[in-house]
C-alpha cells in the first residue's frame, strides 16, 4: 500500500472515532443539561429544523419551538436549588453514514418528588437521526419511549 494511501485510510479512520466520540457526547450533554434545567444548552443540541417527539412530555418542530416548550418544561435551577432530576444515560448504538447518523439508547431518569415521597424512576430509550450541521453533531430527530415507569 502507498504511503498517500495509508494516510487516507488512517484519516478517514479518525475522523470516524471523533464522530463517533462526539456523539456520544452528545448523548450525555443531553441528560446533564436535562438536570441542569439548562433550556439553552439543551436546545443547542438540536438542528435547526429538528424535530423532538418525546410522548406527552415534549413534542417541538425546530429550534425556536424546541426552546419554548424546554423552558416551560425545564425553568431554571435557582441558585442553590438542589437537582430535581438525575438521568443516566447507557451507551449509545451509532450507526454512521456520511454527516448523517441513526443512533438509540436507553436512559434511565430518577426524579425528586416535591412531596417527599420516593423518587420516581423511569426507563426508556431514544431512537434518534443525527445530522453534522456547521460542522457539529446535533439531533435531527429525537423520539423517546418509556419502557418502564410511568409519567404521573
Amino acid at each position: 500500500m502507498r504511503t498517500a494511501e495509508t494516510l487516507t485510510e488512517l484519516s478517514g479512520r479518525l475522523q470516524r472515532l471523533e464522530d463517533l466520540e462526539e456523539i456520544r457526547r452528545l448523548y450525555v450533554d443531553y441528560g446533564r443539561h436535562l438536570d441542569d434545567c439548562d433550556p439553552v444548552a439543551y436546545t443547542s443540541l438540536f438542528a435547526r429544523d429538528a424535530k423532538i417527539r418525546l410522548g406527552p412530555v415534549l413534542r417541538a418542530d425546530g429550534r425556536e419551538e424546541i426552546e419554548r416548550a424546554a423552558n416551560k418544561m425545564l425553568g431554571n435551577l435557582a441558585a442553590g436549588e438542589e437537582k430535581r432530576s438525575v438521568h443516566l444515560i447507557d451507551t449509545p448504538r451509532i450507526e454512521l453514514s456520511g454527516d448523517t447518523a441513526s443512533g438509540e439508547c436507553v436512559w434511565a431518569a430518577i426524579g425528586r418528588r416535591t412531596d417527599g415521597a420516593e423518587p420516581s424512576i423511569l426507563v426508556g430509550r431514544h431512537v434518534d437521526e443525527l445530522v453534522r450541521e456547521d460542522g457539529r453533531w446535533r439531533f435531527a430527530l429525537r423520539r423517546g419511549f418509556i419502557d418502564i415507569g410511568a409519567l404521573g
